[in-house]
């Protein structure tokens, strides 16, 4: 080989090391990162796990690992963040509890291998059945919202416009003193529901139990809501990210005012009975002839009891309107949700207040992180103090008495606040015919 060659040889080498040699650094870069990140995801998977923090709320993600191509696309279009990451090549739930159902890791996986189900082996989840109109299996009534397992505002919302567009598409009554629709609870999807029937000047009449917003309306003071936009008829696309209780309250009154719809406040059902054309609706004050029937009530449905000595004193309530009425009193939050969570960190902010919350199980699973990190901040604080694996047993004017592990625990005590969830309306759905299925893991 002459010197030309050997010059040539030289220069391709060269130019080829110029190029092999960053692309094997940064091949070697992201293997270390892959690694890092997988031990980190790891851990963080271990530790839920040893905290028992493993049975999502609600909507969550099954991923089929057949189909995972580990693109983390999931991952990084989760809204809450720290939910899903990669484990062996593979997408795994690491922080089920986090999750809060939004969905948006199925729309972003791009080859399909996410699910969204209600439920897991060990909890399942009683949903009433629907086809994909929302029309269960009884023609002509629908569910919407809460009750169909969509807790998440945005999803709620969603849910009653999607179906009052499948109501507005059936056939209607040639009766003209029958209604096209009467729509039962004014939450989200209830409200999302009535704007929509608005709109496509349908007949319709919403009947809340209550007041407008349903459940949201409830929520304690400054809670933070609703996380993503969202389109509302008749009003567009509204961008709230996280706004306060009290501001997204303000926010639908003025969408009541600005359209004129009408909400039957305080007007309860209280009988649905089918006739040959439809349904007929029975308040406490009046009776509709209607179409159909869209029940957009709440899951809770009456709130569950302790079932104690004493719980029928006054101090004891099931659900927290103000924490300010508790300045300057002794406290006990009982359950384990978010609800009981916010009742007590927002009461233990409260000048003067000495709150404890006892909860049956060991960790407090169902609740969202945001909350769960509340309680460890009051608590290290020195505002609250906690008390898992334990029992209401009795209820006194001055105390309150509970067992922890087979100790018993005398407290004074000048309220109380049940937070143990509701009693799902089943009975009042089999009744009407409604199929209702335990979900473990299942769509």
């Amino acid at each position: 080989m002459d010197a030309t060659s050997l010059l040539q040889s030289a220069s391709q080498y060269g130019i080829l090391l110029v190029y092999l040699v960053p692309i094997t650094l940064i091949w070697l870069w992201r293997v270390r990162h892959s690694r890092a990140a997988t031990h980190r995801h790891r851990e963080t998977l271990e530790e839920t796990v040893q905290a028992g923090l493993t049975e999502p709320a609600s909507l969550h993600p099954l991923i089929n690992r057949d189909l995972c191509i580990a693109c983390n696309a999931c991952a990084k279009a989760c809204p809450e963040g720290n939910v899903l990451a990669i484990i062996h090549d593979k997408v795994e739930l690491i922080n089920p509890t986090h999750c809060i159902g939004h969905g948006a890791c199925k729309r972003a996986c791009p080859v399909d291998a996410i699910t969204l189900v209600f439920g897991t082996e060990n909890r399942g989840i009683d949903i009433p059945t629907v086809d994909p109109s929302f029309e269960t299996n009884v023609p002509g009534i629908f569910i919407a919202g809460e009750l169909g397992g969509m807790g998440l505002i945005r999803n709620a919302i969603t849910q009653g416009r999607q179906a009052m567009e499948s109501i507005i598409k059936k056939e209607r009554s040639n009766d003209p003193e029958r209604l096209d629709v009467v729509i039962i609870g004014a939450g989200p999807s209830g409200f999302s529901a009535s704007l929509c029937a608005m709109k496509h000047k349908l007949r319709a009449v919403t009947l809340e139990q209550e007041t407008l917003g349903g459940t949201v309306s409830h929520f304690p003071r400054g809670k933070v809501v609703m996380t993503q936009p969202v389109e509302l008829p008749m009003v567009g696309k509204v961008r709230f990210r996280e706004t306060s209780k009290e501001e997204l309250m303000a926010f639908w009154e003025n969408v009541v005012k600005d359209t004129g719809l009408k909400v039957n406040c305080s007007e309860a059902m209280e009988s649905i009975t089918p006739d040959d054309d439809g349904y007929i609706v029975t308040t406490p004050v009046a009776t509709y002839k209607t179409k159909n029937i869209l029940l957009s009530i709440g899951r809770c449905g009456s709130p569950r009891k302790l079932g104690v000595p004493g719980e029928a004193l006054p101090k004891v309530v099931y659900r927290l309107t103000d924490p300010e009425q508790y300045r300057n009193k002794k406290v006990l939050v009982v359950g384990g949700g978010d609800s009981a969570l916010e009742a007590a960190t927002s009461i233990a902010d409260e000048p003067g207040t000495q709150v404890t919350i006892s909860y049956r199980s060991g960790s407090f699973s169902r609740a969202k992180e945001k909350n769960r990190q509340k309680v460890e901040a009051a608590k290290a604080a020195g505002k609250l103090t906690v008390l898992l694996k334990s029992n209401t047993t009795e209820i006194t004017k001055e105390s309150v008495i509970l067992e922890q592990e087979g100790k018993i625990i005398e407290i004074e005590n000048d309220g109380i606040i049940v937070s143990a969830g509701g009693i799902l309306p089943t009975g009042m759905l089999k009744d009407m015919g409604i199929y209702v299925e335990t979900k473990h893991g299942t769509i």
